[in-house]
């Protein structure tokens, strides 16, 4: 469970972050680093984190015309994170750009292609905003499932999406199609401004490949038991 959770190092302050991660980098591999924090201080949150022997999940939701994504995938690509994402909204020609860039770089430093997922639906978005302020009139499940489908169509490794539409994307795309799932809420943890969430133990249990957490355990007294609590909880599948 070590590289099946994330932690989400949401700050804008890098010593901060640092702490964090000397606080769990015994306990998990993976850190995702936000537009809060990369925003504040840059590329130096990626390059700590791989001091520090740890992956990177680069969660920057690129989304813009094909070319201008394109370029922020080689961006990212150059700094060897594990993992980025981009929206699936921005369409297959969008998609398709980003990965061929990122395949580019890759192939000429010699390093492993990251790991290109698309996000599908905010976990903050419930089926009245999606269809009263998104005007999209149709189910979430639908919805996710038919951008899952089109980010493989498109050759992203996996999908970032809330833990209540895993079964839905299990069912049509394959079993190597990464699911990232955010919304991840332990029993003992405030829901904050998420709406479809699930706990560690159900998102695993219905197929998630990764959860990641932010609040409950860089919030804590203690984040390395809340880490290590939350990972026991996964074990429970």
């Amino acid at each position: 469970m070590k590289d099946r959770l994330i932690v989400a190092l949401d700050t804008y302050d890098l010593r901060k972050a640092e702490h964090l991660v000397d606080c769990l980098k015994d306990t998990v591999s993976t850190f995702k680093i936000g537009m809060e924090l990369f925003y504040s201080v840059g590329p130096k949150a990626v390059e700590m984190v791989h001091d520090k022997g740890c992956r990177v999940f680069l969660d920057l939701k690129f989304h813009d015309i094909p070319n201008t994504v394109a370029g922020a995938a080689r961006a990212a690509a150059k700094l060897g994170v594990f993992m980025f994402n981009v929206h699936a909204a921005g369409g297959s020609a969008m998609m398709k750009a980003a990965v061929e860039a990122a395949r580019e770089v890759s192939g000429k430093q010699q390093k492993n292609l990251p790991k290109i997922i698309a996000v599908t639906l905010l976990t903050s978005i419930d089926e009245k905003n999606l269809k009263t302020e998104i005007g999209i009139n149709k189910k979430v499940e639908q919805q996710v499932s038919e951008w899952a489908v089109l980010a493989q169509a498109s050759g992203l490794a996996g999908v970032v999406a809330s833990p209540r539409e895993i079964q839905t994307i299990r069912n049509t795309c394959s079993s190597e199609f990464i699911i990232v799932t955010p919304g991840i809420r332990p029993s003992w943890a405030a829901r904050g401004d998420q709406k479809r969430v699930m706990t560690p133990a159900e998102a695993i249990r219905l197929g998630a490949d990764y959860i990641v957490v932010g609040r409950p355990i860089i919030q804590a007294d203690d984040p390395q038991e809340a880490a290590l609590k939350i990972m026991r909880e996964m074990e429970e599948f």
